[in-house]
């Protein structure tokens, strides 16, 4: 009679083919209306449950998977697939936090739960938590060395802290597991970032062979080429992107920054606005405010003003606006800008036959870096790639001296009510860095950083032979790149620096260097850094995957479950 009464209390054997049968050909709605209707009589019945929580994250409806999973830890806590499904179902919810404690619950009972150390990672670089998120993917990598997606994924965290060296160990290892499109357009934006541009373009193309409607490869060729001078290949490979993918952000952002620079304000508009990305809602307003279009310009500006508090570029323009209408500035990113204008000297470069000098002109002069085509610049050549975070020695030492007065800035200016201190870097990381070298009649026309928020300036070589005691000075205003300008009253300020001197600056002033006419080299690095919350992803986060090995899991689990009923 006990068995009896215990084989009552479990599914028949065609009840789970059925199901199961449901499941495996792709018919959710119908698995998961079997599902429900069983388990009204075998509410205990985990393997129910688990197909149940399959078929509803299949679906989309991840409150009611996660309601699910919930259900089945409080019969079995003790499974760490369970854990591992839930925190899946919390991911898909955006609600990282809770899933990062699931993946941990799972890894806790199961320490060589593989996919559960990699979607730990995914979750913590969601949540910008980028060095515990590296550790995640290690352990992923060193459980399981062919899991190219935890590679993947491990040199993305890695590019993201600027360790490009390792980033492309990963990328080049991944490869060599399964050679795919993902795998070559990551080792092609973090070659790009080296300054790489043939290697980088090489590679997109790659990708696109293997992947023809791979929309972020075409946009990010597309930069790649329009970098090394070649805006009209750099335009069909955005055109390429778009006709993918209309909706494309990158590719329409990137659209829209190439009418931008070139004049047509007016045509870039649509572009910036259908991108939704990055600071397209400022790159309006510039078109509006050079345009001459005021009102829609001040109509657009108003509820900015209230809810985007940390925009250099928003600093910008209603700096000038104010300035220029005599209205209050009302955005307090940094109203008076001139007043952080910050000389300092780097005393190992400033030093009487410094060695780190020579070694950085020699580095500039000799290392294979790109150059970056730009329309700014007269007379000289720009580097592509971030300099700051290349492997050679001087670059890296450099950049910890740099760092250093960084930090001595914000101590500088430390207690003013502004969100450019308030908000300040914690962790001083190079967004962007580049070296110039300029020749006799170099300059850079007047231009701000949109993308920084402190930038900055140090200074390798400068012309002795001068006409006028500010030849290849930088100058400073608030008023600058051709802006409209209903009067002259904007002021200005003119640094004359010497050899291993840093200027340290708002990325939202107005800057641009005084032609000289010295045959002798003038030769900086520059730089900007800004927050690590704002700083835009390199590369995707492969969220993607998360769902392919929970499908992988789950099956194992139902076959497991069914045995174990």
């Amino acid at each position: 009679m006990r068995n009896m009464h215990q084989a009552a209390r479990q599914p028949g054997q065609a009840d789970i083919q059925a199901l199961l049968g449901l499941y495996n050909a792709g018919n959710l709605a119908q698995a998961e209306m079997l599902a429900k209707s069983l388990l009204s009589h075998f509410p205990n019945e985990l393997m129910i449950h688990n197909v149940l929580g399959v078929c509803l994250e299949g679906q989309k409806k991840f409150e009611e998977a996660a309601a699910c999973y919930r259900r089945m830890i409080g019969l079995n806590g003790k499974v760490a697939e369970f854990h591992f499904n839930l925190g899946a179902s919390l991911s898909n919810l955006g609600r990282l936090e809770e899933a990062v404690a699931s993946y941990r619950k799972a890894i806790a009972l199961k320490p060589n739960l593989v996919v559960a150390h990699f979607n730990l990672g995914t979750a913590l670089q969601a949540l910008r938590r980028l060095e515990e998120a590296t550790a995640s993917y290690r352990k992923a990598v060193a459980l399981e060395p062919g899991f190219y997606e935890a590679l993947g994924n491990l040199g993305t965290v890695l590019q993201e802290q600027g360790k490009l060296e390792e980033a492309i160990s990963c990328y080049r290892k991944a490869l060599a597991v399964y050679p795919d499109a993902k795998g070559h357009y990551n080792l092609g934006t973090a070659l790009r970032n080296q300054g790489h541009l043939d290697e980088a373009i090489a590679l997109f193309k790659k990708a696109l062979e293997l992947k023809p409607d791979y929309a972020d490869a075409y946009s990010s060729m597309g930069v790649a080429l329009w970098d090394q001078g070649n805006p009209n290949a750099a335009i069909e490979s955005y055109h390429q992107a778009l006709a993918i993918d209309p909706n494309h952000g990158d590719a329409n952002y990137n659209m829209g920054v190439f009418l931008y620079d070139h004049g047509e304000l007016e045509q870039a508009i649509p572009y910036f606005e259908t991108s939704r990305t990055s600071d397209w809602q400022e790159r309006v307003l510039y078109c509006l405010y050079k345009t001459r279009r005021f009102d829609e310009f001040e109509l657009k500006l108003e509820p900015m003003l209230a809810s985007k508090n940390v925009s250099p570029f928003l600093a910008t323009l209603s700096t000038h606006y104010a300035e220029n209408f005599g209205k209050e500035d009302r955005y307090n990113y940094c109203k008076n800008p001139m007043e952080f204008v910050y000389h300092d000297r780097i005393e190992p470069l400033a030093a009487e036959n410094s060695q780190l000098l020579k070694d950085l002109l020699h580095d500039i002069t000799l290392t294979d870096i790109a150059e970056r085509k730009q329309g700014r610049l007269y007379y000289g050549i720009q580097s592509s790639g971030n300099l700051l975070k290349r492997s050679e020695a001087s670059f890296k030492l450099l950049s910890s001296l740099i760092k250093d007065k960084i930090k001595s800035y914000r101590k500088h200016y430390a207690g003013k009510d502004c969100e450019l201190i308030k908000s300040f870097p914690t962790d001083v990381e190079f967004s962007s860095s580049w070296y110039l070298r300029m020749r006799q009649g170099g300059h850079l026309t007047s231009h701000i950083h949109e993308e920084g928020w402190i930038s900055g300036c140090v200074y390798l070589a400068l012309p002795k032979q001068k006409e006028t005691p500010h030849d290849g000075s930088i100058e400073f205003s608030t008023d600058g790149d051709e802006y409209p300008k209903e009067h002259e009253n904007f002021p200005s300020k003119v640094i004359d620096p010497s050899v291993g001197d840093i200027v340290l600056f708002p990325s939202s002033l107005f800057h641009r260097t005084i032609p000289f006419n010295s045959d002798e080299d003038r030769v900086c690095v520059a730089f900007d850094l800004k927050p690590l919350q704002s700083l835009k992803a390199l590369l995707f986060v492969s969220l993607g995957w998360l769902s392919l090995y929970l499908a992988e899991a789950v099956e194992f689990f139902v076959a497991e479950s069914y045995l174990l009923a």
